[in-house]
């Protein structure tokens, strides 16, 4: 009996070998991935479990290994086809205008999804650098109505952990605050030490929405612009970072993206009754916010503006904004790269109008300025 289990014992082995050696090992395929469209124009099987297993079942270890590799270099060719940006892409404007958007056509979406994440993988070694070191950031996001600031800021804090990095975006002050000093309700949103708060708004409303829109007085305004600068020298001297961004959208991107809010149920709450009547008040929002560049843009806390025409730019120039002020631990400058000139700069403290030729690294202050701003 046992000389009989061992006879059929052999025999199985014998059978298990041949039937592996009949096994497909892709070698008279030059590309294994031309190999699987084969198989599946001729294969019955609809499931992709079921035929993920029956190729599995039918090809040699060998093949497998070969198959693998030929999938994964297959789509990585694929994917970097897909990300490479085309001259298209970066075409400017014939006869560009000061002012006007530079660029055509908008960005590569892929390329855009590719950056975004290895920047959002920087925000977080600059995150744990902040925690472990004890500094403090603000990073202001102002701007007319749908220049961006809320999706801006969803990229910055996406993958941050939430106990550090915060979103301060304050409603219509109530009673109490009111009475308060204006900074007041802002100095309680401030970061401790270790932590990073993103303004959509801030006390800047004083100097924009509310004299257009007549929230407050001209003596509340007045005082306002006095006193601002002096407040930002102050929390600055008290050891936090100061980042004001001013997102800049021209008013026929402006329309389009309200006339997209209105038909858009997911986005109908971001169309205010505040947003609507801004439509008509573009000339006297335009004063205002040069004069907010002109008494606001200090040495100290100077106005960085990203033209936001194309969100996707916008977003990616941002964070190389706030990245490239740090020198953190792990900084991969290789991977931040550089802002683009042409729609990142500093404010201009002479008109409020846009500086084309000054450069991005801002924080260095211009010549000529005292420290309040003015000339």
């Amino acid at each position: 009996m046992s000389e009989s289990n061992d006879i059929q014992t052999v025999k199985a082995q014998e059978l298990a070998k041949e039937l592996e050696e009949q096994k497909f090992d892709l070698g008279g395929y030059q590309d294994p991935v031309h190999y699987l469209k084969d198989y599946l124009k001729t294969t019955k099987l609809t499931d992709p479990a079921k035929i993920a297993e029956d190729v599995e079942q039918i090809l040699s270890d060998n093949g497998k290994k070969n198959l693998l590799a030929s999938l994964i270099i297959d789509k990585a060719e694929r994917y970097a086809k897909k990300i490479q940006p085309t001259e298209s892409m970066d075409e400017l404007k014939p006869n560009l205008k000061a002012g006007e958007y530079p660029y055509l056509h908008g960005y590569n979406s892929d390329l855009y999804n590719k950056q975004i994440r290895l920047l959002q993988i920087e925000l977080i070694k600059l995150q744990k650098w902040l925690n472990k070191t004890g500094k403090k950031l603000v990073v202001i996001f102002e701007g007319r109505d749908a220049a961006g600031k809320g999706g801006t800021i969803q990229r910055f804090v996406e993958h941050l952990n939430p106990r550090s990095a915060k979103i301060a975006a304050l409603p219509k002050p109530d009673a109490t605050e009111v009475g308060q000093w204006y900074f007041q309700r802002y100095v309680a949103h401030l970061p401790t030490s270790g932590e990073m708060v993103f303004f959509d708004r801030s006390w800047y409303n004083r100097a924009v929405v509310e004299p257009v829109m007549g929230f407050c007085t001209k003596e509340q305004y007045d005082t306002f612009m006095k006193e601002v600068p002096s407040f930002e020298q102050n929390i600055i001297s008290s050891g936090l970072t100061l980042i004001k961004f001013w997102l800049d959208v021209s008013q026929s991107e402006q329309l389009r993206r309200f006339k997209q809010r209105r038909k858009d149920p997911l986005k109908r709450w971001k169309l205010s009754p505040v947003d609507l009547a801004s439509l008509s008040k573009w000339d006297d929002y335009t004063k205002a916010i040069n004069a907010m560049f002109f008494n606001t843009d200090t040495e100290e806390a100077p106005w960085t503006v990203i033209r936001s025409d194309d969100k996707l730019r916008a977003r990616l120039n941002a964070i190389r904004s706030v990245l490239l002020r740090f020198d953190y631990e792990g900084r991969n400058d290789d991977v931040i790269g550089e802002v683009d000139p042409r729609i990142v700069f500093r404010a201009s403290s002479v008109n409020g109008k846009v500086d084309g030729d000054s450069s991005h690294k801002h924080h260095k202050g211009k010549k000529g300025k005292n420290k309040k701003g003015k000339r």
